[in-house]
């Protein structure tokens, strides 16, 4: 019996051990109540379009996102600036506003463009692993504007990798 109570143990901490690397923004979200305060802002280009973008860089601010906002201007977003690149997954918990969102790799470029709908905790998982940030605009933005793949953002002050992946 004693045998058995080891050989358990054993496989605990061999299930603790696994080299997986977590999503930046993956931790548990049922702790937050309420809406962020607003974040500082960048102003974005893509093609012609301009958008005054939140900024989310911090883990807290990466997992609350637009959560519990009640609103969002046509040329508004959030912009989620992740630690590395990986395979991003976003939902809808707590998010009353249907939002279209743009999966971007470390040079800013659109690899894929979802929607999201309000409530839904179906995660939208890219098919790319390499996303470092990724855009929310209201449902559609990217569509009026006609922003498909291939299209790069940036900055008054450069690319987005210059200004947003600098060391400070």
């Amino acid at each position: 019996m004693r045998w058995i109570g080891c050989l358990m143990l054993l496989v605990l901490a061999a299930c603790g051990c696994q080299p997986d690397r977590p999503n930046p923004a993956s931790a548990s979200s049922n702790s937050i109540t309420q809406a962020q305060p607003r974040l500082p802002t960048v102003t974005l280009w893509v093609g012609s379009a301009e958008l005054i973008t939140e900024v989310a860089r911090s883990p807290v601010q990466l997992q609350t996102g637009m959560m519990f906002r009640q609103s969002m201007e046509e040329n508004e977003a959030m912009l989620f600036v992740f630690p590395y690149p990986h395979q991003a997954s976003f939902y809808m918990r707590n998010t009353s506003i249907p939002l279209s969102c743009a999966y971007l790799d470390a040079e800013g470029t659109i690899l894929e463009i979802h929607d999201l709908h309000p409530f839904n905790e179906t995660p939208v998982e890219s098919t790319a692993t390499n996303i470092r940030f990724v855009v929310e605009t209201r449902q559609g933005w990217f569509e009026r504007h006609q922003i498909q793949p291939g299209a790069v953002f940036r900055t008054s002050q450069g690319s987005l990798p210059e200004v947003l992946l600098r060391r400070p």
